[in-house]
């Protein structure tokens, strides 16, 4: 009787333990559908064409750092230096517009945007090459290693102007160094290039991520790197090319930045790492690698902008935005070891 009675019940519990983990999987469209009806409800201002675009502006820098991150994370890592090589990148890239490159003491030559930009997007693969290799070849924590690049980059912008700001990056026609600031202020078809450019990425990446090996390698590695590697699978390269991704990404965020300011400061980038984070993890992907997408990513990074602008909006003082972030962040990761304990108990109960 008893068990019976308990044999009929146990479909009931696995159909609402099945239910709340599509709602975790959900978490964060609903989040955003919920923050966009509070926010257009409190303001009127709120669903205007003008501030549309301003928010997408934004958000385009959360998803493209989120969209790197995303494959850091996926392979089972960590990165916490995205802020600082954005900020290095937007330097680099303000030094060759400013002052070009020397030869030999002879006067200065300026480089064409489009090398400028090609250089800053490099430094920024170089800086996640060597996270990746201080990671897999030293075997230093993530955390630790990707830490200590976070002050490295952060002081070389530093010494690249000694501490002053690049100004006046528009460039000079006698030059030929003129455009940059099309980058990030420039429209196409009545849309800011810098959400073309979200766009464009978050699409490559959820192909790179979904339809191609590496992809499936990087899943495997953050999955289960021992089974991964049995599998003969390269997890050294794998987690290298991780970091690279994600250092491009991030050097692609500091020339957006830099190119809407029209000038670099070395400053630029601080605490961006706590927003790809949060965006990543608010999307659905798991801190511990193996589970997540690009997709998801990129709604947590709309969630994350619409959050910040909607409290600008409402007139909310910037501290207490700092803590309302702090705690969608502890959140964030609350919810994701949760929807892991349900995963867990899903699998053990089929």
């Amino acid at each position: 009787m008893n068990s019976s009675l308990a044999s009929s019940q146990a479909p009931a519990r696995r159909t609402r333990k099945s239910f709340a983990a599509l709602l975790l999987k959900l978490r964060s469209v609903l989040a955003l559908a919920l923050l966009v009806i509070f926010f257009s409800s409190m303001t009127s201002s709120f669903l205007t064409a003008n501030n549309l675009s301003i928010l997408t502006k934004h958000v385009a820098i959360t998803a493209l750092l989120a969209v790197g991150t995303s494959f850091v994370i996926l392979a089972g890592g960590i990165d916490l230096s995205v802020g600082s090589i954005a900020g290095l990148s937007g330097m680099i890239a303000g030094f060759f517009i400013a002052h070009g490159i020397i030869f030999a003491g002879g006067d200065p030559h300026f480089l064409p945007i489009w090398s400028v930009i090609l250089i800053s997007l490099l430094a920024g693969g170089a800086v996640g090459c060597f996270n990746g290799i201080l990671v897999t070849r030293f075997s230093i924590a993530p955390f630790i290693a990707t830490l200590g690049t976070l002050y490295v980059c952060r002081g070389a912008a530093l010494l690249i102007s000694n501490g002053r700001t690049f100004p006046d990056l528009a460039g000079d026609t006698a030059r030929h160094n003129t455009g940059f600031p099309t980058l990030g202020q420039g429209f196409w078809l009545g849309i800011p290039l810098p959400v073309w450019l979200m766009i464009a990425v978050a699409l490559m990446a959820w192909v790179l991520a979904s339809q191609t090996p590496f992809g499936r390698h990087v899943y495997a590695v953050g999955g289960n790197e021992r089974a991964a590697q049995l599998c003969g699978i390269n997890v050294r390269n794998v987690r290298i090319w991780t970091y690279v991704l994600s250092g491009i990404c991030a050097a692609m965020v500091g020339l957006i930045i830099a190119s809407q300011l029209e000038s670099a400061h070395p400053a630029t980038g601080q605490s961006f790492e706590l927003n790809a984070i949060a965006a990543v993890v608010l999307g659905g992907t798991s801190l511990m690698g193996g589970r997540g997408s690009i997709g998801g990513s990129l709604v947590g990074a709309f969630v994350i902008g619409v959050l910040a602008d909607g409290l600008v909006m409402l007139g909310v003082s910037e501290f207490w935005q700092m803590v309302i972030k702090g705690v969608v962040i502890i959140l964030a990761v609350a919810i994701d070891q949760l929807q892991n304990r349900i995963q867990l108990r899903l699998a053990g109960s089929r």
